[in-house]
């Protein structure tokens, strides 16, 4: 069964009250939609001393050089790192301390990544924090429908979902996998329905060194070759086979951004005890080894080529072998892990709304927001898997989804901090109320009582007495309306006719050429 939006009425009351406020507030934010990222004008917390990370530096220093790191079936990659003076035997690499964070230092501290439409690029580095969806799963879930697999009708309503929401500043990647297309063409279905149906950044492909090139093919069709030469327009997500291994699969796409001077995103995958160590600072350390060798091997392809220090640490139940998410330990981790990017000077990819949880329930919300806390706490400055992820992410959610952007939502009040203006202190508020009395109705609260508090999408702070008489409805059912309403009234960006038809011309072409393949 594939999603498709329906009636609101079908899933709870469309009358006044707070469905009218909520609906009204919603015409309200898509008028003031464009949000660009969000600046952090918190501190990071730094939970380790200088001691502490030079010795984290110096067990990833050993890792590097007396273990290694192999780059397996790419003769290419090979080259580069013996070039560069690394120690090459075989397939297996070695590095002398301090040669990738000398290599690295031509990576840029921070870069722009330009959207579609240029009010929606965002800057990734610094301060600034960019919320995008999940990324991979190959289910989804709704309440209607239950778990099943995903298909292009899947994919294009949380390409729409992500527009729609203000609060997620980037279309992502792969937010669910279309099993429907053939897995040698899906690409193309993908990258043309980010460049269709949204004008947000977004992620290509790098299943394939030449689904890469696809994907930065079909941005230089709607950006142009010169613009997309000398600037970013599209990210890849590059994952180390943790532990120690970069694949030819992994390392292929990650020349082709790099050569295209396109970003990748450089992550390991560690779980505690199965791709890595069962202790903290033993997987922290193996996280930055194989994130600076992946980042280093973009700097040799191509100097100053931008790039992102990613982070996946999480953890499992050793007594079943399965995986855990939204734990405490690898939150930990991201904080630490935060330190040594910021020490890298290269911007930060880090952690999620990670749940092991199958559906959207309370232990789903805890474990996500103990890990997109640390997130935002740890400095990251592009936060994937924001929304949506259900199952340890091999489902992704429309419930889900609502529910973390709203948490997102939250989030870019909690980063504002704390302004201690005139307005601020209301001062005037005590003048005019004096001891004794309520602050209601005073002059102050009339001219603050709009933007005063965050108000949530979903939440419901009614009495019981609406709660009840609005039926009832526990948080899955609000999410469950909102994301229907918002597919309702979605309505696609522009897009110059012809670009929209060299891009159709492309898909077609590319995907006649080659007979399908579904394995």
């Amino acid at each position: 069964m594939t999603a498709d939006p329906a009636s609101e009425t079908a899933t709870g009351r469309g009358r006044g009250g707070r469905t009218a406020r909520q609906r009204q507030r919603s015409q309200s934010q898509r008028a003031a939609a464009l949000i660009a990222g969000v600046e952090r004008r918190i501190p990071t917390y730094d939970l380790l001393s200088e001691e502490g990370l030079v010795a984290l530096e110096t067990a990833a220093d050993v890792i590097l050089q007396e273990v290694g790191i192999e780059f397996r079936e790419d003769p290419e990659a090979l080259r580069l790192w013996r070039a560069a003076g690394a120690d090459v035997k075989g397939e297996l690499v070695r590095f002398e301390p301090g040669l990738l964070r000398q290599i690295l230092k031509t990576a840029p501290k921070s870069f722009v990544q330009h959207a579609r439409n240029p009010a929606r690029s965002v800057t990734i580095g610094g301060n600034q924090v960019i919320f995008a969806p999940a990324y991979g799963p190959p289910f989804v879930r709704d309440l209607e429908g239950g778990r099943r697999y995903g298909t292009l009708k899947d994919f294009e309503n949380f390409v729409k979902l992500a527009y729609m929401i203000p609060w997620l500043h980037h279309s992502g990647g792969t937010i669910c996998e279309p099993v429907d297309i053939p897995v040698n063409k899906r690409h193309l279905d993908m990258v043309s329905s980010h460049l269709r149906l949204t004008d947000k950044p977004f992620m290509g492909s790098v299943t394939a060194e030449n689904r890469a090139e696809d994907s930065i093919e079909m941005a230089r069709i709607v950006f142009g070759h010169e613009f997309v030469d000398r600037n970013c327009v599209i990210l890849g997500n590059i994952n180390a086979n943790s532990p120690l291994v970069f694949d030819a699969t992994m390392t292929n796409a990650l020349r082709a951004y790099a050569r295209a001077n396109q970003a990748a995103v450089v992550v390991p995958f560690i779980l505690g005890g199965a791709m890595g160590p069962v202790t903290t600072a033993g997987a922290i350390a193996q996280s930055l080894a194989e994130t600076m060798a992946g980042c280093a091997l973009t700097q040799l392809v191509r100097p100053g080529a931008p790039v992102i220090f990613g982070n996946f640490l999480s953890s499992m139940a050793l007594r079943s072998g399965s995986p855990t998410f939204g734990t405490p330990e690898p939150a930990l981790g991201s904080l630490v892990i935060g330190q040594l990017a910021r020490r890298l000077e290269l911007p930060l990819r880090c952690s999620g709304a990670f749940t092991s949880s199958k559906i959207a329930d309370g232990q789903a919300m805890t474990e996500s927001t103990v890990s997109m806390l640390s997130a935002v706490q740890c400095g990251a400055n592009f936060i994937l898997h924001a929304a949506g992820w259900l199952e340890g992410g091999l489902t992704m959610g429309y419930e889900k989804m609502i529910l973390d952007a709203d948490y997102c939502a939250s989030l870019h009040t909690y980063m504002a901090g704390m302004s201690l203006d005139e307005n601020q202190m209301a001062l005037g508020a005590f003048r005019e109320v004096g001891p004794g009395k309520h602050f209601f109705g005073c002059a102050h609260t009339l001219a603050n009582y709009e933007t005063a508090f965050w108000d949530s999408d979903t939440a419901d702070n009614n009495s019981f007495e609406q709660w009840r008489d609005e039926g009832e409805r526990d948080a899955n059912q609000r999410a469950n309306a909102r994301w229907r309403r918002l597919l309702q009234e979605y309505q696609p960006p522009p897009l110059d006719p012809a670009i929209d038809e060299a891009l159709t011309e492309f898909v077609t072409k590319r995907k006649n050429e080659k007979p399908d393949m579904w394995h």
